[in-house]
């Protein structure tokens, strides 16, 4: 376990708050609908809610922009959005979080995707997903493409994050363009991937897989926990891909992450430490977030590991989809690494 002082974290703090980010991915609306069940409904076996209370939240790539801005950086969240009445409630909400919106463009044939979770007597009931998967079009994609290069162009970024939830947004021609964007001008990308793009993603800094989404992407045995045999793939994999680092959550077994070390593959697995879970959702978006902050500061491989472990622990704590509380992780760091 490497170790985290104070002065190290308010060092780390002034970094982040003079970075900005760019968030490319697929733009979400999470809706919770909350109120308590008395009964069952005579018309059908489902139970009644009576509404107490309905909450409105930044999910998918907007949640990693929210988690982004929480911890005191620039998030520039750039996506797809419909010509509907959901995207015209997500950029008042985002506008609400005081965050840009000159990244995200609207079209008008899309659906702006909404998760509606229906929760009674604190139990989730039902989810209704509101949504377009289909890849996008060429012609969209350029558009989407030539929206993101201007703000490369005209923006000082920090690093690019590719949030991708497998809504159609990130397509293998957008990731292709933006790579070698990034290289050109020396900035950093890291991906939170699924199945539909992951052996696309090459020449990459982070790539940040769950196991399941780890062992569906390279075709792995899902009874295979073996961490030498985990290793083993990953190292062929990140050989093949030019990926610097491949850091992979595994729940409540914490996160391995893969790197070169004086040019040799080796890897660290970090324990997860015990939390009362209440929601793993949205963990993954501020797992990402950290590592993010951490990499352009310059923190280790290890240290990456570390504190995006126990980020992505302390969101699970809460219920929905919740952002990082900043203060209170900069205190379990020191609690834990200190």
């Amino acid at each position: 376990m490497q170790k985290i002082d104070r002065n190290l974290l308010i060092a780390w703090d002034k970094h982040i708050k003079k970075s900005k980010i760019l968030i490319i991915g697929d733009i979400m609306l999470d809706v919770y609908i909350q109120g308590q069940v008395h009964r069952i409904s005579p018309e059908a076996p489902v139970p009644i809610v009576n509404i107490t209370d309905t909450k409105t939240c930044l999910g998918g790539a907007a949640n990693v922009a929210f988690n982004i801005q929480a911890m005191g950086a620039t998030p520039i969240l750039c996506g797809i959005i419909g010509n509907d009445i959901k995207g015209r409630e997500f950029i008042q909400t985002i506008e609400a979080h005081n965050m840009p919106t000159q990244g995200i463009a609207t079209i008008d044939n899309r659906q702006t995707t909404t998760k509606t979770r229906v929760i009674g007597n604190k139990v989730q009931l039902l989810r209704i997903d509101e949504e377009t998967d289909q890849i996008l079009s060429l012609e969209d994609s350029e558009k989407l493409y030539e929206h993101i290069k201007n703000l490369l162009l005209k923006e000082e970024i920090n690093a690019i994050i590719f949030e991708d939830y497998d809504k159609g947004v990130i397509t293998p021609l957008l990731i292709d363009k933006i790579t070698q964007l990034a290289i050109e001008k020396s900035i950093p990308i890291t991906v939170d991937p699924k199945k539909r793009n992951f052996l696309n993603y090459k020449n990459v800094t982070i790539f940040k897989p769950n196991l399941s989404e780890l062992k569906n992407g390279l075709d792995i045995d899902k009874n295979d926990v073996d961490i030498e045999s985990l290793n083993n793939k990953i190292k062929q994999f990140k050989k093949e891909n030019q990926i610097d680092i491949v850091m992979t959550t595994m729940s409540d077994k914490g996160i391995m992450i893969a790197y070169n070390k004086k040019s040799e593959h080796t890897y660290d697995w970090i324990p997860a430490h015990f939390r009362s879970i209440a929601d793993v959702s949205g963990a993954g978006d501020t797992v990402i977030s950290i590592a993010t902050l951490a990499l352009i500061y310059g923190f280790s491989p290890t240290l990456i590991a570390e504190l995006s472990n126990i980020a992505g622990g302390l969101v699970c704590e809460s219920i929905g989809v919740v952002p990082i509380d900043k203060n209170r992780f900069f205190e379990e760091c020191l609690s834990i690494l200190g």
